[in-house]
This record gives C-alpha cells, sequence and structure tokens, in this order.
C-alpha cells in the first residue's frame, strides 16, 4: 500500500478504508491507532468532532455549578421579600459616570413614581445618587450549602435599595435568586427520573424480549395501556394524589417517582425488540450452551449491540424529565410553594398583564429551553458517535 504522510482528516480515513481487512494494520493520527482501538476510544474520536456537542456540555456544566452553589451566587434567599420594591425592572448596571469616568459597577438611585394615564407604579433612576456594587458584603446569616452559615452574599450595595439583576417579582422577591435556587429541583429531578425509567425500561424489556411468551405479552400490554394514555390526564391524575401537606423533599420523590413510572414504556418496548432479534444469534446460542445465565446473556451479550440507543435515550429522557417537572408544577401539581423550580417561576407568570407589564419574570422559560436544547445537541453527538456507519 501507497505510505502517505499525515495530512486531512480525509486522507486518514481512506487509509482505515484501504487497510481494512489487513492483519496487524495501524493507522495513527497524531499517536492514536484505530485498528487497536477500543469501542469506546472510537466512540470518542468521533463525539468530539461534534463540536455542538461539546459546547453542549460546557454549557451543561456551568448550569449544573450554578445549581449546586446557588447559595453562594445569589445575593437574596428564594423567598426573601422587600417591601415596596414589587414589580421593579431589572438593574441596570453602570460601569462609568456622567461625565464618561471609569468608576466600576453601579446603580443609580431608583425612585418610584406613578403613570397616570395607567396608574403603573414605575422605577425611574435618579442620576443624582449613585451606589457602588460592591462584592463579599455583609449579610443576616443564613443556610448555605452542606448546611454551613453564610454570613456574607456575593454582591449587592452596601447601604440603599437592593439589586434585581432579573427584576422583582409581585410580591417583591429577587427573580435571578429565585431562578438559580430553581434550578437545582429542575435540573437534579431529570437524573433521579432517568435512572428509574432506565432500570425500569432495560430490566421489563429485556425479560419481555428473553423470556418470550406469557411473561412477554402481560409486559406489553402493560406498555400498550400506558403509550395509549393521554399523559397530561394521566400526570394530573397521579400528581393530585400527592397530599399538599407533604414536605419538599417527600414531593420531589413523589415526582420524580410519576415521572419515571410513565416513561419506561417505550425504552422498554425498543428493548424488548431488539432482544428478539439477538436471542437467536449463534454467539447467544453458544453463550448458552456453555451455561450462561440469562441475565449474563442479556448485560454481557446482548444490551451492548445496542448500546448506541441506550445512551440516546438518556440524554434524552433527561429533558423530557425536566420538561414534565415544569408542566406540573407549571399546573399546579408539582412543587409547592414555597419551594421554587422553574415550573412553579413560570406558573407566577402566565397572566398575559406579566407578557405586556413585566417580562422579566419570563426568564426561567429561557434556562428550560436552553437546557433541554443543550441534552439534544449532545445526543446528537452520542448518535453520531455510536453509528456504526458514520465515518471517523
Amino acid at each position: 500500500m501507497e505510505q502517505r504522510g499525515k495530512g486531512t482528516m480525509t486522507d486518514i480515513t481512506d487509509e482505515v478504508e484501504a487497510g481494512a481487512g489487513i492483519p496487524g494494520m495501524r493507522v495513527s493520527e497524531g499517536g492514536e491507532t484505530f485498528y487497536t482501538a477500543s469501542q469506546w476510544q472510537l466512540m470518542w474520536w468521533k463525539f468530539r468532532k461534534h463540536k455542538a456537542a461539546l459546547v453542549a456540555i460546557g454549557v451543561l456544566l456551568f448550569l449544573y455549578l450554578i445549581a449546586i452553589f446557588a447559595d453562594l451566587l445569589t445575593p437574596y434567599a428564594a423567598n426573601e421579600r422587600f417591601g415596596g420594591w414589587e414589580i421593579c425592572q431589572p438593574a441596570s448596571i453602570h460601569f462609568r459616570d456622567e461625565s464618561g469616568k471609569w468608576v466600576g459597577p453601579s446603580v443609580y438611585k431608583l425612585g418610584r413614581t406613578v403613570d397616570t394615564e395607567t396608574f403603573r407604579v414605575k422605577f425611574v433612576e435618579d442620576r443624582s445618587e449613585r451606589y457602588p456594587v460592591r462584592f463579599f458584603i455583609p449579610a443576616e446569616p443564613r443556610k448555605a450549602l452542606l448546611g454551613v452559615m453564610q454570613s456574607w452574599r456575593l454582591f449587592g450595595v452596601e447601604e440603599g435599595q437592593p439589586v434585581f439583576l432579573f427584576g422583582s417579582d409581585n410580591l417583591g422577591r429577587d427573580v435571578f435568586s429565585r431562578t438559580l435556587y430553581a434550578s437545582r429541583i429542575s435540573m437534579f429531578i431529570g437524573f433521579g427520573g432517568v435512572i428509574l425509567t432506565f432500570v425500569f425500561g432495560v430490566t421489563l424489556g429485556g425479560i419481555a424480549g428473553y423470556l418470550g411468551g406469557v411473561v412477554d405479552e402481560v409486559i406489553m400490554r402493560v406498555v400498550d395501556f400506558m403509550v395509549a394514555t393521554p399523559t397530561i390526564p394521566l400526570w394530573m391524575g397521579l400528581a393530585a394524589a400527592i397530599p399538599r401537606d407533604w414536605s419538599v423533599t417527600n414531593t420531589y420523590f413523589a415526582i420524580t417517582i410519576i415521572l419515571s413510572v410513565l416513561g419506561w414504556g417505550g425504552l422498554a418496548r425498543t428493548v424488548r425488540g431488539k432482544l428478539l432479534s439477538l436471542r437467536e444469534e449463534d454467539y447467544i446460542m453458544a453463550a448458552r450452551v456453555y451455561g450462561a445465565s440469562p441475565a449474563r446473556l442479556i448485560g454481557r451479550y446482548m444490551l451492548p449491540n445496542f448500546m448506541s440507543y441506550l445512551l440516546v435515550n438518556i440524554t434524552i429522557a433527561v429533558p423530557y424529565t425536566i420538561l414534565g417537572e415544569t408542566s406540573l408544577s407549571f399546573l399546579g401539581l408539582g412543587i409547592q410553594p414555597p419551594a421554587v423550580s422553574w415550573g412553579t417561576l413560570l406558573r407566577d407568570a402566565q397572566q398575559l398583564t406579566v407578557v405586556a407589564q413585566r417580562p422579566w419574570q419570563m426568564i426561567p422559560g429561557i434556562f428550560v429551553v436552553l437546557t433541554v436544547l443543550m441534552f439534544n445537541f449532545i445526543g446528537d453527538g452520542l448518535r453520531d458517535a455510536a453509528d456504526p456507519y458514520s465515518r471517523l
């Protein structure tokens, strides 16, 4: 075979194709050997070429770090109210004074005025008085991460008015702080739901596909019933059964279980179909003759054959669960006040007056859309990376 130097990725791929079938053929890119690489290495090499997926991983890591350290990043508590500051627009941060001189981050004093035509209260900047924005300023002690008492807040003004980066709601609560606190429930509820959905779907689908017969019929009829039932009414019925006096933790786990119980049917049906086609393969028959147990046959030999689908299903199921919790909370059947999630924040912003007069209360919806898009980008990257017919 003609020897080629290092060139473009197309040249390297051509060498791989030209060397197919030659024992011991080794083609490398920057020291990475394709023919001696494992399946996971090949998947990673293809996944890292999906730029959107790599960016999505970075964005999601940033969002999850914000959720974990919300206590340290928010200037106020989630339910802290400021009397007289209801429906205040987002703060305008200025870095220069009236003469154009650099003065650092600061806000001007806000004065309340009433529009004589609409009788709406407005906040107008008073350029004669300026408050510098400070970092790590003293504040009332509050519980932070792992129960540690925190006696400071990340930013704010030492005297005078509060600083609302995303504005305030109709009760004078900081929308920025509430959005960050809400991300904890909305983003982490997805992992709990996906784990249970994955376990239910793979286990029951694997049993139905491997055993067949009566067991297969019973499990598939249950799946058919779940798929045929309208999702929203079923959600509402199950969520309405949650007692209103339950704690936030109990409600969180109850919603996680509800979303998991309703979401495993499609995965179970796919797993069952794959196993039905694989259980008669020669290598499966050989493993069965050598005494492999059903659990080993399914977990060791069958499931890895469609691991690409399982990986993509997980990445899609996470935003599905996030949207499920958001929908339930938006309908008033999920997380209840004083706890906050993106759904409860959007429920407070469902009136038409919010869209017209205080659109900043819809900012949590941007976080929902952004999170779902990032998970979908990762799912696309994993699908392309796990596709055996895609090119390196």
